[in-house]
C-alpha cells in the first residue's frame, strides 16, 4: 500500500462511549474498535464526527487514541481525528497521534468565524510542517462549518503531506467535480453515507463512515462488488441499507449508532450532554430498519 496513502476501502467510525459519571468509558470502547477490526473493516478512524472530537478535552482525546492503536495493534490503519478550534492545537494533537502510530491524520478546519480560502490554506501547511505522516482534509460543512471549494482543496495538496481528500458536502455533484479536477491519481473518500455508490461510482478511493457499527457486511459487500465492477450487485446492496444510512445521518451519528448497538444486544455507553439518546419513536424506526437489513445469500 502506497505509505501516502495508507487508506483504501472502508474506513469505520467508532463511537466515544461514556460512562454514567461523564467519564470515556475506554473498557466499552475498546470492544467496540475490537468489533470493528474483526469485521474486516479495512481503517479505524477514532475521533471524527461520530466519536465527538469536540465534546472531549485534550487529554480524553489522547486516550481515545492511544486506546485505539493499542487496541489495534497494528492490524489495520488507524486515522486519527486531530481537529481543533486553533492551529497550534492541532498541530499538538496530531504530534500525539504521529508518535501513538497513527498512520496518518486528519484535519477539518473549524472555526468561530469564517476562514478565508488563504488562513485554511495556511492552517494546514502548518500542520503538515509539524508531522511527517499523510494528512486527509475533511471537507464536511455541516459540522466544522466551512466549506472548502474543489479548487481550495486541489490547491492543499500542493502541501506534500496532504495527500487525501475527504468529501461529506452530500453533493453528489461535487463528487463528480473533485474527480474531474483532481484526477485519476488522487485519494479521495466519500464521507456521505447516502451518496456511497455514486461517490464510488465518481472513482472514490474509499468511503469513511460509522455504518459497519451495524452493518459491515453490507459495506464490505458494497465495496467488493464495486471492485469486481459487478455494478448490479453493488446496487442491490446499496438500496438495502439505504434507507438505515439515510435514518443515521439525519438523526445523527452519535445518537444513532449507540441506539442501533443497543438494539443489537451491544454495550455503548451514554452519551455526553447536551446529546440525548433517540427518542422512543425514533428506536422503534431504527429497531424496524435493522429488521428489513437482511443479507442476501450470496454476501457473508
Amino acid at each position: 500500500m502506497n505509505p501516502n496513502v495508507p487508506f483504501r476501502g472502508i474506513i469505520a467510525y467508532p463511537i466515544t462511549p461514556f460512562t454514567t459519571d461523564n467519564a470515556v468509558d475506554l473498557p466499552t470502547y475498546r470492544h467496540l474498535v475490537e468489533r470493528l477490526v474483526a469485521s474486516s473493516s479495512h481503517g479505524i478512524a477514532p475521533l471524527g464526527s461520530t466519536g465527538v472530537l469536540p465534546y472531549l478535552t485534550d487529554d480524553e482525546r489522547d486516550a481515545v487514541t492511544e486506546a485505539t492503536l493499542q487496541q489495534v495493534a497494528g492490524r489495520v490503519p488507524v486515522l486519527a481525528g486531530v481537529s481543533h478550534l486553533t492551529t497550534a492545537g492541532v498541530v499538538r494533537h496530531a504530534r500525539f497521534a504521529e508518535q501513538a502510530g497513527a498512520a496518518a491524520v486528519m484535519v477539518i478546519p473549524m472555526s468561530y468565524w469564517k476562514l478565508t480560502d488563504d488562513e485554511i490554506f495556511r492552517h494546514y501547511d502548518r500542520v503538515a510542517s509539524a508531522i511527517s505522516v499523510p494528512i486527509m482534509a475533511y471537507n464536511n460543512p455541516a459540522t466544522g462549518g466551512l466549506d472548502m471549494s474543489p479548487a481550495l482543496l486541489k490547491r492543499l495538496l500542493e502541501i506534500p503531506n496532504v495527500t487525501m481528500i475527504k468529501e461529506s458536502t452530500g453533493d453528489v455533484q461535487r463528487m463528480q467535480a473533485l474527480r474531474q479536477l483532481l484526477g485519476e491519481d488522487v485519494a479521495f473518500y466519500n464521507g456521505s453515507n447516502p451518496l456511497a455508490l455514486a461517490a464510488f461510482a465518481a472513482g472514490a478511493t474509499g468511503w469513511c463512515t460509522a455504518a459497519p457499527n451495524l452493518i459491515p457486511e453490507l459495506n464490505l459487500g458494497l465495496y467488493e462488488a464495486v471492485q469486481r465492477q459487478d455494478l448490479a450487485e453493488a446496487r442491490q446492496l446499496f438500496y438495502q441499507q439505504f434507507e438505515l444510512l439515510q435514518f443515521i445521518v439525519a438523526k445523527g451519528l452519535p445518537r444513532a449508532i449507540q441506539a442501533g448497538l443497543q438494539l443489537q444486544g451491544q454495550a455503548a455507553g451514554e452519551l455526553r450532554a447536551p446529546l440525548e439518546p433517540l427518542a422512543a419513536g425514533e428506536q422503534r424506526e431504527l429497531a424496524r430498519l435493522l429488521a428489513r437489513v437482511q443479507l442476501p445469500a450470496s454476501v457473508g
